[in-house]
């Protein structure tokens, strides 16, 4: 895909919620196996109208969005308050991911053609940022990034000279150098990742890393054990054949078990088979029975369950109870990214500056 292609795709990837209203809708109705109620979202007052697609939960009170207009916020008292974290000098940076060791320190990538692409990090909590790496080749578009731990983290552009380009750091963000590409498999024609969620890069472990492709003939995830130096492909399952069709977001609990969302993110667009589960780490893929019933582009586990997780998008959220083979809305509310924390929090956050934690 072009980079003049590549910027129409996101271009419309952005207004695609634009119709969607802002309120929250109640949770269905439909009543919940052995008595559980569905899950629904409490909206919080973040005091921005940002599209923020990068969410970076922490704990059940402390989370960071970050979005676009260079806008990135950090709440500590689960939603009551959010701060304005900014880097200054960022108005014209698009924020698509964020990923956050505390309330203190965060990374954030910044996504667009040439050195709109960057990495910024921050350890006082937001008060001052240091641009880490700057991405200095025309060719490059980077979507994502995910850590392993503290210290290692990877991020993933769209592919460079037939192969997607990696960003590796092994010092939490502060120097970052491109991988060899000898152990990644080729590029499809038209194939790119979709910088929607922050969660086309995603991880599990210490080492285990997988990336979601769409655009091209094939919806593909391609994953890694060794952080990002050899690479194994399979297809998803989830429809493509167009630049606006493929995986969107990534979700796995553990090194084996995953979730894959997407769709066609054009607004009313048909987007059958938008989720596939895999249980062996993403070497076979299986189309959800009962899918999503629109685009979804972002997708986590539910704290403490093997079997629970919710996917978002601009028409609703779903909620699956049997590891992502069936789906049923729960909320109509437009979010474009969700995250879960392992003490029980949940966080979502969207278009117009909506951020919500789960009830």
């Amino acid at each position: 895909m072009t980079a003049m292609g590549k910027t129409r795709r996101l271009m419309a990837l952005g207004l695609c919620g634009a119709a969607v209203t802002a309120a929250l809708a109640s949770p269905a109705a439909q009543a919940a196996p052995e008595g559980r109620p569905d899950p629904g979202w409490a909206l919080t007052d973040t005091g921005t109208d940002a599209r923020f697609r990068g969410l970076a939960a922490v704990s059940r009170d402390a989370a960071w969005v970050a979005g676009s207009g260079g806008t990135v916020l950090r709440t500590a008292d689960g939603g009551r308050h959010w701060r304005d974290v900014s880097p200054a000098g960022a108005r014209e940076l698009e924020f698509r991911d964020v990923e956050a060791f505390d309330q203190r320190r965060a990374v954030a990538l910044a996504i667009g053609e040439g050195e709109a692409s960057r990495v910024l990090r921050t350890e006082d909590g937001g008060r001052t940022w240091t641009e880490s790496f700057r991405n200095t080749d025309a060719r490059a578009f980077y979507d994502c990034l995910t850590f392993f731990d503290h210290r290692h983290g990877l991020a993933m552009s769209d592919p460079v000279d037939g192969r997607f380009r990696i960003l590796s750091t092994s010092d939490g963000g502060r120097n970052w150098r491109v991988l060899p590409t000898a152990g990644m498999p080729a590029a499809q024609p038209g194939e790119a990742g979709f910088a929607a969620s922050g969660q086309c890069l995603v991880s599990a472990g210490g080492k285990d890393v997988w990336l979601a492709t769409g655009g091209a003939a094939t919806a593909r995830v391609l994953h890694s054990r060794d952080r990002g130096l050899h690479w194994t492909e399979a297809a998803s399952g989830i429809p493509a054949g167009d630049p606006a069709r493929g995986v969107f977001g990534l979700a796995f609990r553990d090194r084996a078990h995953g979730i894959a969302v997407g769709g066609d993110y054009r607004a009313g667009q048909a987007s059958p088979d938008a989720a596939a589960v895999t249980g062996d780490g993403g070497a076979r893929w299986h189309r959800s029975t009962t899918p999503p019933p629109a685009y979804r582009s972002g997708v986590a586990w539910l704290p403490r369950s093997r079997s629970s997780a919710l996917a978002v998008g601009p028409t609703g959220t779903d909620l699956t109870r049997d590891g992502g083979r069936t789906w049923s809305t729960v909320d109509t509310g437009s979010y474009d990214t969700v995250d879960c924390t392992p003490d029980g929090g949940c966080w979502a956050a969207g278009e117009r500056g909506r951020a919500a934690r789960l009830r």
